[in-house]
């Protein structure tokens, strides 16, 4: 359950964060505009973590810090897909 509850809850905001990198570069957006879902969940993760390894600690700081871990993992194919994305663009 330590796993799973993070995991869950990284779910809805970490599939937003994809969607929108996505929905961001099919429309043709700038280098900025396509990488800010991923920015924005490396911020909340960095934000998660400090906040769980400073002011929570324990059981429920280390759910903090694996959620942080789960947004660093949504994050990463975010910056891929808005990455990639422009040399398709560039082909229509």
């Amino acid at each position: 359950m330590m796993l799973y509850g993070p995991f869950l809850v990284s779910l809805v905001p970490g599939i937003i964060g994809l969607t929108l990198s996505w929905l961001f570069s099919k429309k043709g957006f700038s280098l900025w505009g396509r990488m800010l879902p991923g920015s924005l969940l490396t911020i909340a993760a960095a934000i998660l973590f400090y906040h769980g390894y400073v002011n929570i600690r324990g059981f429920e700081g280390a759910a903090y810090g694996i959620l942080g871990f789960f947004f660093i993992i949504y994050a990463l194919p975010s910056f891929i897909i808005g990455a990639k994305m422009k040399s398709s663009a560039k082909e229509k």
